[in-house]
């Protein structure tokens, strides 16, 4: 008997009807013969709601509660879709993160899986002939605190049970039908892939496609999960999420994506010291914000440099609440955070192989009168700091400049 793993997102059972339209897939996977674990994410908006309930009450809240706070969120999700089931007359049950063993770090808001240490507990219900429905996005720490995995790390919860319980496939379902060449709801020419390589979803996602959460992807490509991106209303095919084949890299471009929820800090007259750096980012490492794109200035021999680098903008207020520390201890003459910036990128392991794409990207921005602030790269990535307000123009364009719209083959 095969085991399936089946994903649900917020959009996927934000109402009663959209809960029992989950429950009958998973009941229809399960009357296919299959054993079926279904993970589901907290309903609609529900985290954002109570992400805004938490800052009615303090400014800055601390990350342990919030995460007692957003892990209410799938509780109500698993509950409420195994009533759904056994309404439909199939058995289930509903475990929470902390009930299959789900063991992370303990970095709170971001939390890392590190084990999944009670997978007797699922496999016996799943021999007992139960859907097993389990809370994603959140999992415990080595004290037994509530811990969340971040936004999109339903994902993550469900493609790591898929790797622990071997499973044939992970289908993960939203709101559209699978993963897009670019963000349909802004380019209108955007294009549904048939496949994706890991390497390459892994960059798309984390460079704003909302698709998938990148840390799952991770997990995919270390555990060789066959994931499956489709739409929760229709029985279309999606995108599968694979290993990359030799004759994937003749794309050049697989697809192009928008960072928006970004911000840029600069800080001016940094000390031009061994240790300098160091001492910086290991103070910001140790308030747990992520640093993206780090770039050093140095405008003459004698000046101190500038060092600019880019966080999520969830992270601003945190780096507010430190500038004064920065240059107080550090001796940084002045920091800076730019708000109003966003981050274009295009992504294919076609670049490997293929010369002239960053040229090709740069001539198009400048023909669309998009000012290019940073540019970073790596083997299968370009990318573009731009202001925020053009960002979603960088985006028209650089899908229109690799031709995304036409159908490919590889």
């Amino acid at each position: 008997m095969g085991l399936t793993v089946q994903k649900f997102g917020g959009t996927s059972v934000r109402d009663a009807e959209l809960i029992h339209r989950a429950a009958r897939r998973a009941i229809r996977a399960a009357s296919s013969g299959n054993h079926v674990v279904v993970v589901v994410s907290a309903m609609g908006d529900t985290t954002d709601r109570l992400v805004d309930l938490a800052y009615q009450i303090t400014d800055r809240p601390n990350r342990r509660e919030m995460d007692q706070l957003l892990a209410t969120g799938e509780q109500v999700s698993i509950a409420l879709t195994a009533m759904a089931i056994q309404h439909l007359g199939h058995d289930a049950i509903s475990l929470t993160g902390g009930q299959i063993g789900l063991r992370t770090d303990d970095f709170h808001g971001r939390a890392r899986i590190r084990e999944i240490v009670e997978l007797g507990r699922v496999l016996r219900r799943l021999e007992e002939g139960k859907i097993v429905i389990v809370a994603g996005f959140q999992g415990v720490d080595p004290d037994f605190n509530v811990t969340t995995l971040g936004r999109g790390g339903s994902d993550t919860t469900a493609v790591a049970l898929a790797a622990a319980l071997k499973a044939s496939v992970c289908e993960v379902y939203t709101d559209v039908d699978g993963v897009y060449t670019a963000d349909p709801r802004i380019v209108a020419e955007a294009r549904k892939l048939e496949s994706i390589c890991y390497d390459e979803m892994l960059e798309l996602a984390s460079l704003g496609a909302q698709v998938m959460h990148s840390r799952s992807i991770e997990l995919g490509k270390n555990y060789d999960v066959r994931i499956h991106v489709r739409s929760s209303l229709t029985d279309s095919e999606g995108t599968y999420i694979v290993k990359e084949t030799a004759d994937m890299q003749q794309v050049v471009v697989r697809g192009a994506a928008l960072r928006k929820n970004l911000a840029r800090v600069v800080l001016e007259g940094v000390p031009d010291a061994p240790g300098a750096a160091a001492q910086v980012f290991g103070a910001v490492a140790a308030r747990g914000i992520l640093v993206d794109d780090i770039v050093q200035v140095v405008t003459a021999p004698d000046a101190p440099p500038t060092i600019n680098f880019t966080i999520d903008s969830s992270d601003v207020a945190e780096m507010r609440g430190m500038a004064d520390q920065i240059v107080a201890e550090m001796g940084v003459r002045h920091v800076r955070i730019d708000e109003d910036v966003a981050k274009v990128s295009v992504v294919g392991v076609g670049m490997r192989a293929h010369s002239g794409v960053a040229s090709r990207l740069f001539q198009a921005l400048r023909d669309a009168d998009v000012n290019i602030e940073n540019i970073s790269t790596s083997e299968i990535v370009i990318s573009c700091i731009v202001r925020r307000a053009d960002g979603e123009k960088a985006l028209r364009t650089a899908h229109a400049a690799f031709e995304l719209q036409q159908p490919t083959q590889g």
